[in-house]
């Protein structure tokens, strides 16, 4: 600003640094909250492959391939909880490294608020003593000038106690002359002054900003390179998996499954015929291979009343329909 006492410029580094503090500030919490997330998932996985059963009564290689299968489970969880330690221990380190330089540019905006208060102090004498000389000279040398027409008319003693007061104005005016310029080169000074830590502080505050967004990249690139890592890892426990999956054998685990439960070698045995119907049995108990064919009897007829007799006839006290 060509405002000597403006700070818009200051203002605005000092703004556009807060605001990267609260970047790398969101960052921070964005990690803290994956963490939580991570943690949680993790022990979400181990209870889910201790407590859930997942197959319990398969057998042989495929029970072997549902055992390994729980137990990368319980790794993967394992290792979503180590990362959200890891989480934490880069977030710890994004928050040191923010108070770090928050501390480093305090001591800068320390000096920065001093020099400006002496520089914005020094600039208001001067403009003070400034306007005292214009305010004392000109209205005092119109109003003499005035005087010394009316002096003309005057008196001769007046006249010389007005050339005295006129003398000692002059006197304090050249004072506030000297005092002007005096205020003048050492607001010169202090304005070079602030103009040279105004400098080194912009410098301190661009190599500050260069070291966060270094910082910040890396730290980000270093996240994402933790999770591809976390990924490669979880990969090689589900390949595990892949391997014991493609050493199951249906054929064996079905013959594993008749050799345990099996009962015997040999089929039954076909069933006899045996009649009881006939009374004349053979003694030795024909076995016939082939069971005989059962005649049946065809259905019942259909009782019909005769012409002239009632509809239900009774024989012996009982009635036939």
């Amino acid at each position: 600003s060509t405002d000597l006492t403006s700070t818009v410029g200051y203002d605005s580094i000092i703004q556009h640094l807060n605001d990267g503090r609260k970047n790398c500030k969101e960052f921070e919490d964005f990690l803290k909250e994956r963490a939580i997330i991570e943690e949680k998932y993790g022990k979400e996985l181990i209870n889910l492959s201790k407590k859930k059963p997942c197959g319990q009564t398969e057998l042989n290689t495929l029970k072997r391939s549902l055992d390994v299968f729980k137990q990368q489970i319980d790794n993967v969880g394992q290792g979503h909880i180590q990362l959200a330690q890891t989480l934490r221990e880069e977030a710890k380190k994004m928050e040191d490294f923010r108070e770090k330089q928050k501390l480093h540019r305090k001591k800068i905006e320390l000096v920065m608020e001093a020099i400006h208060k002496n520089r914005n102090l020094q600039y208001k004498k001067t403009m003070e003593v400034k306007q005292t000389c214009l305010c004392g000279f000109m209205p005092m040398t119109c109003t003499h000038a005035r005087r010394g027409t009316h002096l003309y008319f005057s008196s001769l003693s007046h006249f010389w106690q007005l050339f005295l007061k006129l003398a000692q104005t002059k006197s304090a005016l050249e004072d506030s002359d000297r005092s002007y310029q005096q205020s003048v080169t050492t607001l010169e000074k202090i304005r070079e002054e602030w103009q040279k830590e105004h400098i080194k502080a912009c410098e301190f505050f661009e190599t500050q900003e260069c070291e966060r967004i270094n910082y910040f990249r890396n730290a980000l690139w270093l996240h994402v390179n933790q999770l591809s890592q976390d990924c490669v890892r979880n990969d090689e426990k589900y390949e595990e998996i892949r391997r014991s999956l493609e050493m199951c054998s249906i054929e064996k685990d079905i013959d594993f499954f008749v050799n345990l439960r099996k009962t015997g070698s040999s089929a039954p045995a076909p069933v006899a015929y045996e009649n009881y119907y006939n009374t004349q049995r053979n003694a030795a108990g024909v076995r016939s291979p082939v069971p005989a064919a059962i005649s049946r009897r065809g259905p019942l007829p259909t009782p019909i009343s005769a012409p002239g007799e009632p509809d239900y006839a009774t024989v012996d006290g009982y009635s036939l329909i």
